[in-house]
């Protein structure tokens, strides 16, 4: 036995500064999301880009992005978290970059993919840093304040787009990344150890076989394949319907591409995936929470954005302004989720926010016409961002409960994975559910009821998932893989 991998090590005194760079980083990611939706019309006309290719401009980021989220994650637990992190940025960085300088249609989407590359390979290893920097009851404080990030990102993409766009031009909305990037490239390898499971893996202490050898060429294609094909048919979902052909057939590969995928890791020698780490109850649950919680967040910013903008004739500015207050109330949730979760438990937590997120989602049914934003759209708005700001908490903690150090990042990866299928897969439901009443330039406000109706059934099953499927009682405060540096 290593009885060095038992010793618990002093926290690190620089922890909290850690977190807030690698925070840094993850915020870029997630605005980088939905600052460009603001943008669009400008950047078609400025580059003569019609509206088939202006989606490419979006999808390309989430696209890469959510495919690749499992891999990336793999690759942090095999060729080190911190080494990994770097790599994600500079290729983001650069991506930024190139983004702003893009002359051409196909510039901007060829550079907004790699974007979603660097993306893929970078947010899975910081989030997987953090559990390896904080121990205890601390690493719930943390995982919460990364929780209120990704879920507050987007909101703010929305304000700092309308802000951007309408003042310096669309190419600042990328031109912003490069200094944040440049910074937190130089402080992260001054402050972060280089953690990789050669020194921590299974066989340290922890009495598992050894760390993988070789790699796993059919488990990495089809973990990529599979949610690249899901994601690319949901967003054909959207804008075509599920009846639409190209549709049906990426969502039946993706079908087909899970079931190679555990083909493939059964009858590997030295899987990237150990299909029992997939099993844990407590990461289904969290998943399946993070799956709900993104669909119904994604779902209500492109709801209000459109009521308000299309229906009461708000700029993008003040539309971006309105989501201030949703984008704080969601960092209040997370916030207040984290320390419930300490004392009520997972399973009394998550239903809770998830109960809020419902009523939120019933208050906006009632759109009317000739509405008042702050007295129609803000209660329930912010009443369905707090709730899930505290499902997002409980979805991330319950996902990484547990967790060993050398999976670390498939953890992550998974759980990131799903905040992003669950963003494609809600816009897609809330389309199917709402028909053509929400497109054109005057959409029906009938549509906007059955569409939060939705959001609300999906918050409702995600509440009584959360009894069934998360952890009973409350975090163990010791729980988790103990880390020697």
């Amino acid at each position: 036995m290593n009885l060095e991998s038992h010793t618990r090590v002093p926290p690190d005194p620089r922890r909290w500064l850690i977190l807030a760079l690698l925070c840094t980083a993850q915020f870029m990611l997630i605005v980088d999301v939905t600052v460009v939706n603001v943008a669009l019309p400008t950047i078609g006309a400025e580059l003569g880009l019609n509206a088939g290719a202006l989606t490419w401009v979006v999808t390309a980021y989430t696209l890469f992005f959510g495919s690749l989220l499992l891999l990336g994650g793999r690759l942090g637990d095999l060729l080190g978290r911190r080494r990994m992190f770097l790599v994600g940025l500079t290729l983001f960085t650069a991506a930024s970059l190139a983004s702003g300088l893009a002359e051409s249609g196909g510039l901007l989407i060829t550079a907004r993919a790699v974007q979603g590359i660097g993306a893929a390979v970078m947010s899975p290893a910081a989030m997987a840093l953090i559990t390896t920097v904080f121990q205890g009851p601390e690493r719930n404080r943390a995982l919460g304040v990364w929780a209120a990030i990704g879920a507050t990102g987007a909101a703010f993409g929305v304000l700092l787009g309308g802000v951007l766009v309408s003042g310096p031009g669309w190419e600042s909305i990328f031109f912003v990344n490069v200094p944040i990037g440049l910074a937190v490239l130089v402080a992260v390898p001054a402050l972060v150890k280089e953690t990789t499971t050669a020194g921590h893996g299974p066989g340290h202490g922890h009495g598992h076989a050894a760390a993988p050898t070789g790699f796993d060429l059919p488990g990495a294609l089809t973990m990529t394949a599979t949610p690249a094909l899901l994601i690319y048919g949901l967003a054909r979902a959207r804008d075509n319907g599920f009846g639409d052909i190209g549709a049906r057939l990426p969502l039946l590969g993706a079908l087909v591409g899970a079931v190679l995928f555990v083909v493939a890791e059964r009858s590997a020698t030295a899987p990237l995936v150990r299909l029992p780490f997939l099993a844990r109850r407590s990461l289904i649950g969290g998943c399946l929470l993070m799956l709900a919680a993104s669909g119904v967040l994604i779902s209500a910013f492109f709801l209000c954005s459109l009521y308000l903008q299309h229906v009461l004739g708000f700029s993008a500015l003040r539309t971006g302004l309105t989501f201030l207050p949703a984008a704080l109330a969601t960092l209040v949730g997370a916030h207040l989720g984290s320390q419930a979760v300490a004392r009520l438990g997972w399973r009394a937590t998550a239903a809770g926010g998830m109960a809020v997120a419902v009523a939120g989602a019933l208050l906006l049914t009632g759109l009317e016409r000739d509405g008042n934003a702050w007295t129609q759209v803000m209660p329930g708005f912010v009443l369905l961002s707090f709730g899930l700001g505290i499902g997002f908490v409980c979805a991330i903690t319950s996902s990484m409960h547990g967790v060993e150090h050398e999976d670390a990042g498939l953890g992550s990866g998974l759980v990131n994975t799903c905040h992003e299928l669950g963003a494609s897969l809600g816009i897609a439901v809330i389309a199917a559910v709402a028909g053509a009443s929400l497109e054109g330039t005057t959409p029906s406000v009938d549509g906007f009821g059955s569409a939060f109706t939705a959001c609300a059934v999906i918050a409702a099953a995600a509440a009584v998932a959360g009894l069934t499927l998360l952890p009973k009682g409350l975090p163990d405060p010791s729980a988790g893989p103990v880390f020697a540096h």
